[in-house]
């Protein structure tokens, strides 16, 4: 059998059945094969190969050729270059390959089908991976210093997080900092990393001072970060060390004046 043969599947349209479409401007459709799905649904566990099939119906007295592509989630075609003749359908296989790393739930990919002369259709694919859902997350390389306080924030479950943060910080004298727990304007994918700053305008001047991220999330999420750090005025420290180094020049010369002069003396005096 050809691949044409194998990818195309070809009837007249006035046996097809009423099925929910994605219509591009040249009249041509994009649906799930099979009739009554207005998307597909694919569902697995990470590491496996799920199966489907893509129909374009071309209703028009004209023959089209469409090129398809998806985005989301890893598939493979039959065919990727499909011609249809006019007034039939051709229905293309397609694989979906959940990534073995794929975390558990749901994810949404794309299917679009394009003409030559630029029509477009699309339709939504709904994977749902299996597994068990895992709440973890870490805070790391957390800094204190004038423009704030900066950590990495680090996604380790399989699900996505919401985190809500606390900031605690302590000097000499006390408490300086203690924001109760908000939740943060971002959300984590699993595994992935975000550097954020938690802004601490009228941070102390002159200060030693200890900082503590709390950080929680759905789930039973959390992680404690802390980290020690100093507050100092470096601009008043170099000018004290430079009016230290001109008063320790100016009695360096005063002390080889009056050395000379002694000398002078001395000398005379013989």
């Amino acid at each position: 059998m050809s691949s044409t043969a194998r990818v195309l599947c070809l009837s007249l349209l006035a046996l097809l059945a009423a099925t929910p479409t994605a219509t591009a401007a040249g009249g041509w459709t994009v649906a799930p094969a099979g009739g009554g799905r207005p998307t597909f649904y694919a569902e697995g566990e990470p590491g496996t190969t799920l199966q489907d099939t893509v129909s374009v119906t071309n209703p028009t007295g004209r023959p089209i050729t469409v090129r398809l592509q998806a985005t989301g989630v890893p598939i493979t075609f039959a065919d990727t270059g499909v011609g249809v003749p006019a007034r039939t359908r051709a229905d293309i296989p397609f694989t979906v390959n959940v990534p073995t790393a794929a975390s558990p739930g749901d994810h949404t990919a794309t299917i679009t089908a394009r003409d030559a002369k630029g029509g477009e259709a699309t339709v939504r694919l709904q994977l749902h991976v299996r597994g068990p859902a895992l709440s973890a997350l870490t805070i790391e390389h957390i800094t204190a210093h004038d423009n704030g306080i900066t950590y990495d924030l680090v996604n380790r479950g399989t699900t996505p997080l919401t985190p809500k943060l606390a900031v605690h910080a302590t000097g000499l004298f006390g408490t300086l900092l203690n924001r109760a727990p908000r939740t943060l304007p971002v959300q984590l994918p699993p595994g992935q990393r975000l550097k954020l700053t938690e802004p601490w305008p009228g941070h102390p001047t002159l200060d030693a001072v200890d900082v503590r991220l709390t950080v929680t999330a759905t789930g039973g999420a959390h992680d404690t970060a802390n980290v020690s750090t100093r507050f100092v005025p470096w601009g008043a420290v170099t000018g004290i060390g430079v009016l230290a180094t001109a008063g320790t020049a100016l009695l360096l010369v005063r002390l080889r004046l009056r050395l000379r002069r002694r000398t002078e003396l001395t000398g005379a005096v013989m």
